[in-house]
């Protein structure tokens, strides 16, 4: 920007001088060579001299032109003017008495650069601005040619102060502009560097951290740190599902091993027992066998959650029925494990119990409500009066065919209600011990039934009993006509 400004006032200056330059040049072709010394002399001592000159030797077109020109005349000090004859020899010279020495101008150089302003450097090296214009004698005296120029040191002196004060004034503008982008840029990585903080900080183990989103999330800045927030927060999620994961399958191995201890030290310990002489045959053989099929339903269960927790699902046998008839066997099952339990066989609402047509496997959904039996029954005294309820209830999701076990036993507590369905969980744990099992029945009935695309629930509170809801998908297309005992 400096340059172009320091050239367009080159250009100014210099246009300036050609203007002044022009009419002068027109003034001293005007004057013939014999009346030089003449003119200088009368024009430092009385322009009005000049005005006493012969006219008829000047001629009147000439004459004129001198006197329109003398106010402009002034070679003493600025300017400086030759006659060059026609081998470009001076023969006459008008101001400085001691002009400069200027390249030699021939009568062709002159005649082809008539008129048009040019810059030339003396032997000195200052710069001159230069016209020439072909004079002819009055009378045909012969030709010669008239040289003006004028000093360009004054022009180049308001130059290169100018170019010094712009030099000057853009570095201070550079230095000023690098300082407010060296504070622009601060500010605009500020983020960048809260998001190095807080990624350092993630990577010293601080899960909880978070970049916080400027007041434009709209801005390239916002968008990144909305998403590096949201991907934080997943990466959170999951290595604290991780870390539930890893220490539930620790807790799983603790528990297996426990489970796997206990009849498999019976087994041994009688053995023992039995070749030391301690013991009869027949009662050692008792136990053992009692021991072994304690272990052989806890590996079968594994097996079956093993299987219900694979990637792809479990392998279900799925047909028509209906949930009645699995209901009307619990009750009979109930009456068979315990006479003199009171059971109640209604609806799930209260009324009459009704067709709950779903697709299921039989097998699976049999054992389903045969823990349910078999965890009333070991969770509440003899004789607790007990209802099975099954039938259909239009929720959120459709139709659902629904079966429900309830008891007046002791109930849960909220701790017991959110932990009921967990693996090895026992609500009573000595109890259920001495019952032999294993705190995984209620863990295979929520497996079941969520391959089934259903849901189990329990209501319960202390003192008021336990009810667990089996909610599964209803059969469009209605009873499919399962009998029922």
């Amino acid at each position: 920007m400096s340059s172009i400004v320091v050239r367009e006032l080159r250009q100014h200056l210099l246009g300036r001088v050609d203007a002044q330059l022009a009419p002068i040049s027109l003034v001293i072709s005007a004057i013939p060579p014999g009346h030089v010394d003449t003119i200088q002399r009368e024009v430092a001592e009385s322009p009005l001299g000049l005005w006493q000159s012969d006219s008829a030797e000047l001629g009147v077109e000439r004459l004129d032109l001198i006197r329109k020109g003398l106010g402009q005349l002034d070679l003493t000090e600025t300017g400086y003017a030759v006659y060059l004859s026609a081998d470009g020899a001076v023969s006459r010279r008008l101001g400085q008495a001691e002009g400069p020495e200027l390249p030699r101008l021939t009568a062709a150089v002159a005649t082809a650069r008539a008129g048009e302003p040019f810059t030339v450097a003396d032997a000195d090296g200052a710069e001159w601005r230069v016209v020439v214009r072909p004079y002819a004698a009055a009378g045909g005296g012969g030709s010669s040619t008239v040289v003006m120029a004028a000093s360009l040191d004054a022009t180049n002196a308001t130059v290169s102060r100018v170019r010094l004060a712009c030099l000057v004034g853009g570095s201070m503008l550079l230095a000023v502009l690098a300082l407010a982008g060296g504070f622009s840029i601060r500010a605009g990585l500020a983020p960048l560097r809260r998001v190095e903080e807080t990624a350092a900080a993630i990577a010293d183990g601080d899960l909880t951290r978070r970049v916080s989103e400027p007041a434009t999330p709209n801005t390239e800045l916002g968008r990144l740190a909305h998403s590096l927030n949201k991907m934080l927060a997943q990466i959170e999620q999951g290595v604290a599902a991780k870390v539930e994961s890893e220490a539930r399958m620790r807790r799983f191995v603790a528990d297996v091993s426990h489970e796997l201890r206990t009849p498999l030290f019976g087994i041994k310990g009688f053995s023992e027992l039995y070749r030391m002489g301690g013991t009869e045959a027949e009662p050692a053989l008792a136990r053992i066998e009692s021991e072994s099929g304690r272990l052989a339903r806890l590996v079968e269960d594994l097996l079956l959650l093993a299987g219900l927790d694979e990637a792809d699902g479990p392998a279900l046998d799925l047909t028509p029925m209906d949930l009645r008839t699995l209901a009307a066997d619990a009750r009979h099952d109930f009456a068979a494990l315990d006479p003199s339990r009171p059971i109640a066989f209604t609806g799930p609402d209260g009324g009459a119990a009704a067709s709950a047509p779903v697709l299921g496997d039989e097998a699976r959904l049999r054992q389903v409500v045969s823990n349910l039996v078999g965890n009333a029954v070991t969770h509440t005294p003899p004789g607790t009066p007990v209802r099975v309820s099954v039938g259909t209830q239009v929720g959120t999701e459709g139709a659902e065919a629904v079966l429900v076990i309830s008891d007046e036993g002791p109930g849960l507590t909220a701790e017991e209600v959110e932990r009921v369905f967990d693996r090895f969980y026992r609500a009573d744990g000595s109890r259920a011990r001495a019952t032999g099992g294993a705190g995984l029945g209620l863990a295979i009935v929520r497996s079941i039934v969520t391959a089934h695309g259903g849901r189990v629930e329990v209501r319960s509170a202390p003192g008021e009993g336990a009810a667990f809801h089996v909610r599964l998908p209803a059969l469009r297309g209605g009873d499919p006509h399962a009998g029922h005992r």
